[in-house]
């Protein structure tokens, strides 16, 4: 039986970049929650900007934000993850050498970055609500910081690829969507914070569901009995996960958690 349903947002649940979701999605989730099913979202996003999409159920799900760096469940944090200083400077002089849009450093609270363009910072800020804090140099802020990120100009994929053999063992390198690359202290993705959100409610591998469509959602659907890969997701993903469910602008994880709901109820 089922108990705990995890679920990426950008490209899973909805638009990459935007906080278009299927309302219908919330009710499904808090019949689900009735039935003993705990649901949980995942994303490379900020945890503020994940609470904007999900503000109608805020207090009845868990938030996996930062690509697992931060797990929160109605304010109670339940883990933070946290970049090894040294690494991070040298991740941070990696990402200034990259041909890409933007940089930054995220906290829980807050990305920093000291790029300069006021009108890219501020679209990041529209787009996926985030907060976003410019300084002169995101290395002399004392940070506790759980992830690295750079916003592409275009598909992440080539320059996380490049990036993982720089750093391979000692940095945890994923594309994140289409234009975001981000960088973890190795050990540290969606699917170890899922770990943790099974070992602190007791619940098994093979009672979990999780839904992805990016690299970054490899280890979370290995840590689930029934993955699902969505129709639009990178080939890579489709091989890790166990079933397809339909495209993202179709609804996929609706369907797949209605018909679940159903066979509960019957």
């Amino acid at each position: 039986m089922i108990k705990l349903i995890a679920s990426d947002m950008d490209g899973t649940l909805l638009p990459e970049g935007t906080p278009d979701i299927n309302p219908e999605i919330f009710e499904v989730i808090l019949k689900l929650k009735k039935k003993g099913v705990i649901f949980a979202a995942a994303s490379g996003r900020q945890y503020g900007s994940m609470v904007n999409v999900f503000s109608p159920i805020q207090d009845d799900i868990i938030f996996i934000a930062e690509n697992g760096g931060y797990v929160v469940c109605r304010g109670y944090d339940m883990y933070r993850g946290s970049f090894d200083r040294a690494l991070l400077e040298e991740v941070v002089d990696y990402m200034r050498h990259q041909d890409v849009r933007i940089s930054m450093v995220n906290t829980p609270e807050a990305g920093y970055t000291d790029c300069r363009d006021i009108e890219l910072i501020e679209d990041i800020r529209q787009r996926y609500h985030f907060n976003m804090i410019q300084v002169d140099d995101v290395l002399k802020q004392k940070l506790d910081v759980t992830k690295a990120a750079l916003y592409c100009k275009s598909d992440a994929l080539e320059i996380a690829q490049a990036a993982e053999k720089q750093f391979s063992g000692r940095v945890k390198v994923m594309a994140a969507g289409d234009l975001w690359v981000d960088f973890m202290q190795e050990g540290i993705d969606k699917g170890t914070a899922l770990a943790k959100i099974q070992q602190q409610l007791n619940i098994k591998v093979e009672e979990t569901m999780a839904f992805g469509d990016n690299y970054n959602d490899i280890g979370m659907l290995e840590r689930a009995g029934e993955s699902y890969a969505m129709e639009n997701a990178r080939e890579g993903v489709k091989k890790a996960a166990r079933h397809i469910a339909a495209r993202n602008d179709q609804d996929g994880v609706l369907k797949v958690l209605k018909e679940l709901l159903k066979s509960m109820e019957e």
